[in-house]
């Protein structure tokens, strides 16, 4: 039998162990994203955190995605249960999302350090534009984090 990096580790499933960090990173992400967008007095305490968790956020839930295949393909073949398919339909509408937000949220960091350097000066219609869009992303992204955490949650516990 073969393995995938995405189905075990010590024999324990990995989607039981990366699902945790896409339940905190991608909120955090449409947290941080919005504050970034509407606070400009503090973008520039939260560059590097914005960043840092934009990419781990989309890592995370890359990870959690494909892992979570591979235990639904592991438990159940062919014969998969409603719930886990409503749970699956949410991620795979987050991890797209995600990865918008992603590319946003660099673009947002990468446009108001253009603003703020001595020499080069972004356009300003700009930054409000990528600002208004983060913060129409991160609503979608926060959304549809909490959606599919709670129906994976559902599905494995039961209401």
């Amino acid at each position: 039998m073969t393995t995938t990096m995405f189905d075990q580790i010590f024999g324990l499933p990995v989607h039981a162990l990366v699902v945790h960090a896409a339940v905190i990173f991608a909120p955090l992400l449409a947290a941080l994203s919005i504050a970034y967008a509407v606070l400009p007095r503090v973008r520039h305490r939260l560059d590097w955190a914005l960043v840092a968790t934009a990419l781990a956020a989309l890592a995370s839930v890359f990870a959690a995605k494909e892992s979570g295949e591979r235990l639904e393909h592991r438990m159940f073949g062919g014969r998969v249960p409603e719930a886990i398919e409503v749970h699956s339909g949410f991620a795979g509408i987050l991890l797209p999302l995600t990865a918008l937000m992603t590319v946003v949220s660099l673009a947002l960091v990468w446009l108001t350090r253009a603003r703020r350097a001595p020499v080069g000066t972004g356009p300003r219609a700009a930054v409000l534009a990528v600002s208004a869009v983060a913060v129409i992303l991160a609503v979608a992204v926060g959304y549809y984090a909490v959606r599919t955490g709670h129906t994976g949650a559902t599905a494995v516990w039961g209401a």
